[in-house]
């Protein structure tokens, strides 16, 4: 499994060497998007639709829009220094019950193992948090953005779990407004009956993802029945010459339209004083 973090668990005077890897995957189906005549795969390109141009990443800067169309622009430079500096450390901060934080805060898993020498500590550390029931919050630096997380054990390895931070949690009050509603004790009665009788233990293995399913097994038929579409292939040097040929000349009389008809009027001046 892909190591995509090295360092270490810090809590107290104890500090645990640890790896970490993605624990999940996406598993969804990707699609290019072909031109319909030739097959062949669509190209995005950077443009300036006021300049009419493509624009090389070297020209590209980021700007915050404050108002409709207006934007502090803030250089490369600025935000580096901005970033967090690179943290080797999952830097415990409190030990807490998992019912304690909500799932709404969950963002992203990870799996740790011990590294080097460290293989005694994560096991002292996952047989304590099992021990006491207990899981760890904590503080972190990925891709230079300070992360919050939490620590805890799942089938008896340590994983991180990213976390939102508070102020990303949209708060309910800005649902529309949910009415409120007089529940019979009857009604209710029913209610938990039902829950109840489809009360059951999680086995996620019995949970499937029917679209996808029923989607590679379109593509699989259509790749065995149906000849697969070829790209025709590109000129690319033909290609770039005549975009490159257009935009100039588009250029050319754009910039010609909008020219004022200042020479005339110098002309003019010219006769007039003469």
């Amino acid at each position: 499994m892909h190591t995509v973090w090295k360092g270490a668990v810090s809590f107290g005077l104890v500090h645990i060497p640890v790896r970490l890897h993605a624990a999940t995957e996406a598993k969804d189906v990707k699609f290019r998007y072909l031109h319909r005549a030739c097959k062949t795969p669509i190209q995005y390109t950077r443009t300036c639709p006021a300049c009419g141009r493509p624009v090389e990443w070297d020209e590209v800067v980021r700007g915050f829009e404050i108002r409709p169309n207006e934007f502090v622009v803030l250089e490369e430079d600025e935000l580096r220094q901005l970033d967090a500096p690179r943290s080797r450390t999952i830097d415990i901060l409190d030990f807490v019950q998992l019912p304690d934080i909500d799932p709404i805060y969950f963002d992203r898993t990870y799996y740790m193992s011990p590294d080097g020498s460290g293989a005694k500590a994560y096991r002292l550390l996952a047989a304590a948090m099992r021990e006491t029931g207990k899981i760890a919050v904590a503080k972190t630096v990925l891709r230079s953005a300070e992360t919050l997380a939490c620590v805890r054990v799942y089938r008896d390895v340590l994983v991180m779990e990213t976390l939102f931070w508070p102020d990303e949690v949209r708060p309910v009050e800005q649902l529309p407004a949910v009415p409120a509603a007089d529940l019979q004790d009857q009604e209710l009665q029913m209610a938990v009956t039902l829950i109840q009788q489809l009360a059951a233990p999680f086995q996620p293995e019995k949970y499937k993802d029917e679209r996808r399913v029923a989607l590679m097994d379109l593509i699989a038929r259509k790749a065995a029945n149906v000849p697969a579409a070829v790209a025709r292939a590109a000129e690319p040097s033909e290609n770039v010459i005549d975009l490159m040929q257009a935009l100039k000349e588009s250029i050319r009389l754009a910039q010609r339209a909008s020219e004022p008809t200042a020479p005339v009027k110098k002309q003019a001046r010219r006769k007039k004083t003469s």
